[in-house]
């Protein structure tokens, strides 16, 4: 047996060095994560609730289109990143998916999916990793698709995500990214900027008992990259036909890439 590690499409991590965004604030790199986990600590038990209020509930519709971008097909198998609560691995196994690895950094969120997915039946088609979406523990080209929604934009090193991600797909797999987006329709904008700083963070005090996580979460999905540039992040991962879809005035976009 060689001594030799096996070939890997992994590229060196990148340096941890430097500073990055956290909202509007600029923090140490090493010290966004356990920030961002303490935020998801805090809206687990309502991140649903979250969801909701964020997006009036359209997120549902959203993640519907999601799912059929990714084709569920029995003999297929989802990596599901920033899984949290499991919605799209459920919506996956209704329309008849494979099995799915659901996989999240924070420990509180995935105990929220499995949770529910034992309550919906879902269990024994569902496994489930505690994983930082940046170093997936993953065989390279092990799965058929990947997906992350509303979870990019709370990583440090999205381009090690999606890097990692095309990584761990077989070739002719997809990945696709549903994310909170930059609007497109001007008339959109005040009303959006409106409920996003003055009635979410207040929605947050009264409802979760917490207005500085919603806060956060306001302010990350403005210093996201927009869709170009998110398109042009998943061309230098090394993905192929990239493409987009505007939903909702650009408020949210699903992007799509594949490993060919």
């Amino acid at each position: 047996m060689s001594d030799n590690p096996a070939p890997s499409d992994r590229d060196d991590p990148s340096p941890s060095g430097g500073d990055t965004d956290f909202g509007f604030r600029r923090v140490a790199r090493d010290q966004k994560k356990p920030m961002v986990r303490a935020v998801f600590d805090s809206v687990a038990p309502r991140y649903d609730l979250m969801n909701d209020l964020m997006s009036l509930g359209v997120h549902r519709v959203w993640k519907a289109i999601l799912n059929t971008q990714l084709g569920p097909d029995a003999r297929k198998t989802l990596l599901d990143l920033a899984g949290g609560t499991g919605d799209v691995g459920f919506n996956w196994l209704r329309a008849g998916g494979g099995p799915v690895l659901l996989s999240d950094i924070n420990p509180a969120m995935l105990g929220v999916g499995r949770d529910r997915a034992l309550a919906r039946g879902f269990a024994a088609d569902l496994s489930f990793l505690v994983a930082d979406a940046e170093c997936l523990p993953l065989p390279d080209r092990s799965v058929d698709r990947v997906s992350i929604a509303f979870g990019l934009r709370n990583c440090t090193d999205k381009d090690a995500v999606l890097r990692e991600a095309r990584r761990v797909l077989r070739p002719g797999g997809k990945f696709l990214c549903l994310e909170f987006s930059r609007v497109r329709v001007a008339a959109l904008a005040p009303a959006y900027d409106a409920w996003s700083f003055r009635v979410l963070p207040r929605l947050g005090r009264m409802i979760a008992g917490d207005a500085d996580s919603y806060q956060y979460l306001a302010e990350s999905i403005r210093t996201f990259p927009d869709q170009e540039a998110l398109a042009g992040m998943m061309r230098q991962a090394g993905l192929s036909r990239v493409a987009f879809r505007n939903l909702s005035g650009g408020i949210a976009a699903i992007h799509s890439g594949w490993r060919l």
